[in-house]
């Protein structure tokens, strides 16, 4: 296979690793399996022009490696082109990574990859933006702005800055407004909720909030009632538990395909994608794209 290795360098784990060192040691591994490989190193912000640019260069795999924003932006162009994807984990959560049962370690995976094989998983979007993992709004939208406003260094501060805005919410959980049509029926009515999420393929019992599999060719839906700071508490221990799905205040369902109307955000709503705050119109339509992606994932023993 001819693969190109786009490596986010300002990725976590990245940012204190020995670059060098580990290029050398994709190559070695990568050529090893018989595979002919081109790496790029590049910084965060040069991250989604370089892997465009590979996928425009005739290569048959896509080796991205940094966060989740990295990863969710570099399936999104080897689904649109057709290419094979291989995920280095390089960020705080490596959430699609998990999902895909990589090892967490950068120099683990890169041995795992070298030696994969294809597999077809499913990819969403919201507005025709590509997705991976999830699309939310309300609690998770107001901790990512509240985290971005801080200043962190390294993945650890990161994560500390993410508990910090995780308390600010509980303390002051946001509520909106929001209806919902599943597969064209519409299921909820300007109903006020403080959570909302979509996800790529239902979500399992892990608390990290990862779905067991991606070839369900369904999406997740669940809506959590405005909630007060108690209502959070029990929400945020029976997500801890693994019993998200039995929490009085959370709707679960599953559909192919989503429309969402935010009555009341006539500028748009703070949603989150992937990890990426933005601002989407008051009308989200979100679709599941069964099987689309091609992924490298481990050999099965």
């Amino acid at each position: 296979m001819k693969v190109k290795a786009v490596f986010n360098r300002d990725g976590g784990t990245f940012r204190t690793t020995d670059m060098a060192g580990f290029c050398r040691h994709v190559e070695a591994a990568f050529r090893s399996a018989g595979h002919d490989l081109t790496i790029e190193t590049v910084s965060g912000k040069e991250i989604v022009k370089a892997l465009k640019s590979a996928a425009l260069e005739g290569y048959d795999g896509l080796l991205a490696g940094g966060g989740d924003g990295t990863i969710s932006a570099a399936a999104g162009i080897a689904w649109r082109h057709g290419l094979a994807l291989g995920v280095v984990p390089a960020g705080t959560m490596n959430l699609f990574a998990r999902t895909l049962g990589l090892p967490l370690d950068i120099w683990r995976a890169v041995d795992v990859l070298a030696q994969a094989q294809v597999r077809s998983v499913d990819i969403a979007t919201a507005n025709g933006r590509p997705f991976v993992h999830q699309f939310s709004a309300g609690m998770h939208a107001r901790m990512v702005r509240l985290r971005n406003r801080m200043s962190f260094a390294s993945r650890f501060g990161k994560m500390r800055a993410s508990l910090h805005a995780a308390a600010s919410v509980m303390v002051n959980p946001p509520q909106f407004t929001v209806s919902a049509d599943l597969d064209g029926a519409r299921v909820t009515h300007d109903r006020k909720v403080s959570a909302l999420s979509v996800t790529n393929n239902p979500l399992g019992s892990n608390p990290l909030l990862i779905a067991d599999g991606l070839t369900a060719g369904k999406l997740g839906i669940y809506l959590a009632s405005a909630l007060t700071t108690a209502g959070v508490l029990r929400l945020t221990f029976d997500i801890l538990r693994g019993r998200l799905k039995d929490n009085q205040a959370v709707t679960a369902a599953t559909a192919s395909a989503v429309r969402l109307h935010f009555p009341a955000h006539r500028k748009g709503a703070a949603c989150v994608i992937d990890g990426e705050l933005l601002r989407m119109p008051r009308d989200v339509d979100i679709t599941i794209h069964a099987g689309a992606l091609k992924v490298l994932v481990p050999v099965k023993a």
